[in-house]
């Protein structure tokens, strides 16, 4: 077809106008299906799900929150999932003083240390719980290198020493504890055992079956007990798992909780219980043949942290309970219901200081979050197998 030049002018400066009315077409209409699509995902997400994913929107280019309030696209749900770790009376009271004070709707999971880790690595992404509360630092170490934790500086932790708490703020320490020898002096006696004093004298044939621990793979107590091993062998790993094989020899059960031995050693079963001195004064007090002691060659010790979960459904909940943990109030729970940890907010009172007045090693906790995959995962390959209850 031939144009004068006047048509082709006019046809020349009408097709950029169209191409842009066809781009607008196609934007609007981009939009529009992008809409849809949102609308469609948090539906199916539900109320609590839509949260997080708008939260993880409108966080994405946003630094690790500070203080006590909410981002601005954080939703005050008025609710509060925790998942912990410490003694079941413990977390009883320490969340139901929570909710009375803050009338937030709050529930809580205990699972051993182990079981906690593998839960937030399970749900990595979408996680069921806001809130990790308890177990040592180690396993928080371990979760903020798989990025499980999502920074928090509550303003309540300027009253933490540094050596308590992760300087980004990726968890904060709770409370001190050391890892002690429950001794049952009645079968002792019976059966003429000697009180061991020092690691190595684990492994000496005399203890045979007279020993119990909980299982590194599944308890942060019994985690901590073989990194003070390892580390008093000068972390040779070589030498550590030699020692490790003719340790198993003497154990007559590995429990799922770090305070599972006490049961044990309650009903005389065994002899030697490798426990956190905490746990094993609640026996002590019942009057019941149990005595504390500590081996003499030193013990490692756990500060129990705890963490904001990353992708909290409830993080403005969370928030509140991480700073409201680290005062005095909160941190002089533990001992109305016999738990003897010592707290970390140096203004608390310390129920059972003689606990933390012994030879403790230098105990390397980076190092021990480093290596914590690599006990839980052989030892339950090459020494024993996880307990199922």
């Amino acid at each position: 077809m031939l144009y004068s030049a006047g048509a082709r002018r006019e046809a020349q400066g009408v097709a950029p106008c169209r191409a842009k009315e066809r781009e607008q077409t196609m934007r609007n209409s981009t939009d529009a299906r992008s809409r849809r699509v949102l609308m469609r995902t948090m539906g199916a997400l539900g109320i609590g799900g839509a949260a997080a994913f708008a939260a993880a929107c409108g966080q994405a280019n946003d630094s690790a929150a500070t203080g006590t309030g909410a981002t601005a696209a954080e939703k005050d749900t008025g609710k509060l999932v925790v998942m912990a770790s410490p003694q079941q009376p413990w977390i009883d009271a320490q969340t139901a003083f929570f909710q009375k004070k803050f009338n937030i709707e709050t529930v809580s999971t205990r699972l051993s240390g182990g079981e906690a880790l593998a839960k937030l690595k399970a749900e990595s992404g979408n996680p069921s719980f806001d809130v990790w509360w308890g177990s040592p630092i180690d396993s928080f170490i371990s979760a903020q290198k798989q990025g499980l934790l999502a920074p928090y500086k509550p303003a309540s932790a300027a009253e933490i020493p540094d050596k308590y708490k992760d300087k980004d703020g990726n968890w904060h320490g709770i409370y001190v504890g050391s890892i002690g020898w429950a001794i049952n002096t009645k079968r002792a006696t019976e059966k003429n055992i000697p009180e061991p004093k020092t690691w190595d004298d684990l492994l000496k044939p005399v203890y045979k079956n007279e020993v119990v621990m909980a299982h590194p793979a599944t308890s942060g107590t019994a985690l901590t007990s073989m990194q003070t091993v390892l580390q008093l062998k000068g972390k040779n790993e070589t030498e550590f798992w030699k020692w490790a094989r003719s340790f198993h020899n003497n154990v007559l059960q590995y429990t799922k909780s770090g305070s599972g031995p006490m049961a044990i050693l309650e009903r005389a079963e065994a002899t030697v219980g490798i426990v956190f001195s905490h746990d094993i004064f609640v026996s002590v007090e019942k009057g019941l043949p149990i005595k504390l002691i500590f081996p003499t060659d030193g013990t490692g010790y756990e500060v129990g942290g705890m963490g904001l979960i990353k992708g909290a459904k409830n993080a403005v909940s969370a928030k509140k309970w991480i700073d409201w943990a680290l005062t005095v109030e909160a941190q002089e729970i533990g001992p109305t219901v016999k738990a003897y940890q010592a707290p970390t907010n140096p203004k608390a009172k310390v129920s059972k200081p003689e606990f933390l007045q012994i030879k403790l090693i230098n105990y390397d906790f980076n190092y021990s979050g480093e290596m914590e995959e690599k006990i839980r995962t052989r030892f339950t390959e090459e020494i024993a197998p996880q307990p199922q209850s």
